[in-house]
């Protein structure tokens, strides 16, 4: 059994997660499929008192969340508070604007860090970048994924590598997890296929090509705590179908819950 856990990301199923009663849907079903744990991210505008209720009725951990980056800046109190509420201490971004993308948007980026960080690491939290395949865009003679790494101190950055979005840069999704070890207490795992008309899509875990028992391998040598099984388009399945057959197979590859 691998040492890190899985969970759900929630932004699969953020079409059920706009109010409260969808929320409460979401997470009872979530729990039947067999996931302890989960990431909110992509919820409407629901208190997130009761959500907290939710989460101790239904015996589902927290364990991360995706919020924006505008958010982070601007009401940090707010953002720990939230986060205290739902006993959260992985908070992250799921990426920047787009003007964050070039090289004075990356030093604004790490000049804007220190402070959001600072505040967070007083609350016990650390704080995590969830990468899409723009990251791996060049900026100078690297990547912005690789400068955003190697400028920031690991004290205010952390990493959430998503492995679909890796191979879609034209990255390896295990030597990424590899680089960053140490510095990555979460994984989003997502799978890519191909159709005949060339079309890239994600997939449910085990259904694409990406190499899982490596990755998977790496993951649990380079200290990631927990992963989160997400998949943005399930093209006309049920999200939480897709769940389920990606957590089927990863329990049968050894994965924990």
């Amino acid at each position: 059994m691998t040492k890190f856990k899985v969970g759900a990301q929630l932004f699969t199923c953020r079409s059920t997660c706009q109010t409260i009663e969808g929320v409460a849907q979401t997470f009872r079903k979530i729990k039947q499929i067999g996931y302890n744990h989960v990431q909110i991210s992509g919820f409407g505008p629901v208190d997130p008192k009761p959500v907290a209720q939710l989460l101790k009725d239904e015996g589902i951990d927290c364990c991360c969340t995706h919020m924006g980056w505008d958010r982070f800046l601007k009401n940090t109190d707010e953002v720990i508070a939230i986060h205290k509420l739902w006993n959260c201490m992985h908070p992250a971004i799921g990426g920047l604007p787009g003007d964050y993308f070039t090289e004075d948007g990356l030093k604004r980026f790490l000049d804007e860090l220190p402070p959001v960080t600072a505040k967070l690491e007083a609350a016990g939290m650390d704080f995590s970048y969830h990468n899409h395949n723009h990251e791996l865009a060049r900026i100078g003679n690297t990547s912005w994924l690789e400068a955003v790494y190697k400028r920031a101190s690991p004290k205010h950055l952390k990493a959430e590598i998503d492995t679909y979005w890796i191979q879609a840069g034209g990255g390896d999704p295990a030597d990424w997890i590899a680089r960053l070890a140490g510095r990555e207490p979460l994984l989003h795992l997502k799978d890519m296929t191909i159709t005949r008309e060339r079309q890239l899509r994600m997939a449910e875990i085990g259904e694409g090509n990406l190499n899982w028992p490596r990755i998977l391998k790496t993951a649990d040598e380079c200290g990631v705590e927990f992963a989160l099984v997400e998949q943005d388009d399930t093209y006309g399945r049920d999200p939480l179908e897709s769940l389920a057959i990606s957590y089927r197979n990863l329990k049968a590859m050894g994965a924990s819950f």
